[in-house]
């Protein structure tokens, strides 16, 4: 059976003006503020740039901060 991926998938993200916005694979794209993710806001530049997308765009992942998000936690 193969893997479907979901309707709310991120595509890919940008900071900026202490916000994240994640562009969605439907072409959808999310800003929200990062005060919402302390451990994020507290990250340097560098270590924000190190993220990566989990299998199927379910989440945003950043292996330097050893944290993430759920895509579906942001239409919260």
């Amino acid at each position: 059976m193969k893997a479907r991926t979901p309707s709310r998938a991120a595509k890919s993200i940008r900071f900026t003006d202490g916000k994240l916005y994640v562009q969605l694979t439907d072409e959808r794209e999310i800003g929200v503020s990062l005060t919402h993710f302390p451990w994020l806001a507290r990250a340097t530049a560098a270590q924000r740039r190190h993220w990566h997308i989990e299998p199927h765009g379910f989440a945003i992942y950043w292996d330097d901060l050893d944290d993430g998000i759920e895509i579906e936690h942001l239409f919260g």
